[in-house]
C-alpha cells in the first residue's frame, strides 16, 4: 500500500540527539490515522550516528536507511531521499525535528485538502516563533545571504532555508531529479524551480522547538553557497540546464 506521507531526514554527525529524534518520530507514527514511510538519510556521518540509527530502525518496517561512506552534502542527502520515496506527499525536515510534528501535519493538509503545490516553512511570518542566539558571523552571513537572494535571484521568500519543505509526488519527483547543487544552497535551487515553474506554493508559519546543536561549518560553506545561489540565473537562463516542468 502507497503511503499518504513520506518524511525525508537527511542525518549528518547527529549522534547527540539522534535516538531521541527517533524515538520521537515512533510515537508520532502510532498517533497518525494514515501510513508513513521515513527515510534516513546518513549524509557520511564520521561520528557514532550510522551504529545508532541501525540499532533504533531495526525493527521498524516504516524507518528506511540510505547510508554511504563519505559526506556529500544536505542536498544530495535531500535528494537521495525524496527520488526514493513512494509517499503521496513528501516532506522533509531536519534530523532534530526543529519545527515539532504539528507542523509536519499542517503541510500535509495544505497538500492534501487545499491543492497546494507545494508548502514551504518560514521563521519570518508573523506568526512565527524562531528565537536562537547567533554569533555575530552568523547573524551578518545570513542577512548578506538573504539580501543577495532577494536581489538576485528570488524576490518573493524572505526565508529559503527553513528546515521544513512538503511537495507533492509529482512535484517533488519533479523538482528533485532537476537539483544540480548537493550543498545548503539547494533550499534556493529548489525554491528558485517551483516559482519558475509556477507551482502554487504556500508558506507557513514555525515555531522552533529543536536543539541548537549545529553540525555546519559556516565558514567553510558560506562560500559554497554565495557561488551556487548566484550560478543559478547564469544556470536556468543561459546554460538552459533545467528542462521544463511536467
Amino acid at each position: 500500500m502507497q503511503p499518504k506521507l513520506s518524511l525525508v531526514i537527511p542525518i549528518y554527525n547527529a549522534g547527540v540527539f539522534i535516538e531521541d529524534s527517533i524515538q520521537r518520530l515512533k510515537d508520532w507514527m502510532i498517533e497518525q490515522d494514515y501510513l508513513i514511510e521515513v527515510i534516513l538519510v546518513n549524509d557520511g556521518s564520521t561520528d557514532n550516528t550510522e551504529l545508532l540509527l541501525k540499532k533504533n530502525i531495526s525493527n521498524s518496517d516504516c524507518l528506511a536507511l540510505i547510508s554511504y561512506p563519505s559526506n556529500k552534502g544536505k542536498g544530495h542527502a535531500v535528494k537521495q531521499g525524496m527520488l526514493r520515496a513512494k509517499g503521496k506527499y513528501k516532506v522533509f525536515t531536519d534530523a532534530d525535528i526543529p519545527y515539532g510534528f504539528k507542523k509536519i501535519n499542517e503541510t500535509l493538509e495544505h497538500l492534501d485538502s487545499k491543492n497546494f503545490d507545494v508548502c514551504i516553512g518560514s521563521r519570518v511570518e508573523k506568526a512565527s516563533k524562531y528565537r536562537v542566539k547567533s554569533s555575530f558571523f552568523r547573524t551578518i552571513s545570513s542577512k548578506i545571504f538573504t539580501f543577495f537572494i532577494t536581489k538576485f535571484v528570488i524576490d518573493k521568500v524572505g526565508d529559503t532555508q527553513c528546515g521544513l519543505k512538503g511537495f507533492t509526488a509529482q512535484t517533488a519527483d519533479n523538482i528533485f531529479s532537476k537539483l544540480k547543487i548537493s550543498g545548503f544552497a539547494f533550499d534556493v535551487e529548489t525554491i528558485y524551480l517551483c516559482y519558475k515553474y509556477n507551482l502554487r506554493i504556500k508558506r507557513i508559519p514555525v515555531q522552533f522547538e529543536g536543539n541548537t546543536i549545529s553540525t555546519i561549518n559556516l565558514f567553510s560553506s558560506s562560500f559554497r553557497m554565495f557561488f551556487d545561489v548566484l550560478s543559478l540565473p547564469i544556470r536556468y537562463h543561459i546554460l538552459k540546464a533545467y528542462s521544463k516542468a511536467l
